[in-house]
């Protein structure tokens, strides 16, 4: 049980780490658009937060070197990405970033660690602290369904990146059999939420990802040939001329609309 254990959190090394990284596609597009607008820095702090409570947690516990290693890497990954989006955000999305870290991961950290290091004894400290992750990751599984109600809400996945939802699913798969397997449930439990909810996300994706924003679909062809509205126009001219008629004719453009207009100038026969 203790090797295929350890293959299981090697593996959510891995998976995770990969989690860590599928944001860089968000961030491409915060590079190339140079402002954060649409993207907001609430998971990449709340996912610090995570990655430092779960390794306070491993340091309390035995045998635990695969949640110290991926979540050392974590912190600095989501750190990197914070910084990141500090350089491109607007003045009060900036105040309203350092707000959050400063209440959530200096604050509400130091605060789980003044309490249980000095109101806690040594022999239930780990079972407290993994209560508390236990309860936050259910958290932390819950706060896409933000993410949800919005793709809902407007047909479109611009902001639910697919690697991202895909990653998290395979990630609650491999640290749930890791924690099933060293009998530790506040490991395990949280992850059968998260596979339930990275699955709802990636099928609400397929869904929607043939959608823009607003719930317009978008069609195969979407623009009106050039060719179909001459031939469109000779077709007038030539009824045109059978009537007895001049007339002027405007297109519209990119529309496809066509204005027909003028005066009667021959006489009847």
């Amino acid at each position: 049980m203790a090797d295929l254990a350890f293959v299981f959190g090697l593996l959510g090394n891995i998976v995770s780490f990969m989690v860590f990284l599928s944001p860089i596609p968000t961030f491409y597009q915060i590079y190339k658009k140079r402002s954060t607008a649409g993207f907001q820095s609430l998971p990449y702090i709340v996912g610090l937060f995570s990655a430092m409570l779960w390794m306070y947690y491993a340091f309390l516990k035995p045998d635990t070197t695969l949640l110290i290693t991926i979540n050392s890497v974590g912190c600095f990954i989501q750190s990197a990405y914070i910084c990141f989006y500090l350089v491109f955000a607007s003045k009060d999305t900036r105040i309203q970033t350092v707000k959050l870290i400063l209440s959530l991961n200096v604050v509400g950290f130091g605060l789980v660690l003044f309490l249980t290091q000095f109101f806690a004894n040594e022999s239930n400290r780990g079972s407290i602290v993994g209560w508390i992750c236990l309860v936050f990751s259910l958290c932390v599984f819950v706060a896409p369904l933000g993410v949800v109600r919005q793709v809902i809400r407007t047909k479109s996945v611009e902001y639910m990146p697919f690697l991202l939802s895909f990653f998290l699913t395979l990630s609650a798969v491999m640290w749930f059999f890791f924690g099933l397997l060293r009998k530790d449930y506040n490991i395990a439990i949280p992850n059968v939420l998260g596979f339930s909810f990275g699955v709802i996300q990636m099928v609400l994706y397929l869904m929607y990802k043939n959608t823009k924003e607003g719930g317009v679909q978008v069609p195969e062809v979407v623009e009106v040939k050039i060719e179909k509205i001459s031939e469109l126009k000779k077709q007038i001219i030539d009824v045109v001329k059978v009537g007895g008629m001049t007339l002027e004719i405007i297109p519209l453009g990119a529309e496809g609309g066509i204005i027909v207009g003028g005066d009667k100038t021959c006489s009847a026969e």
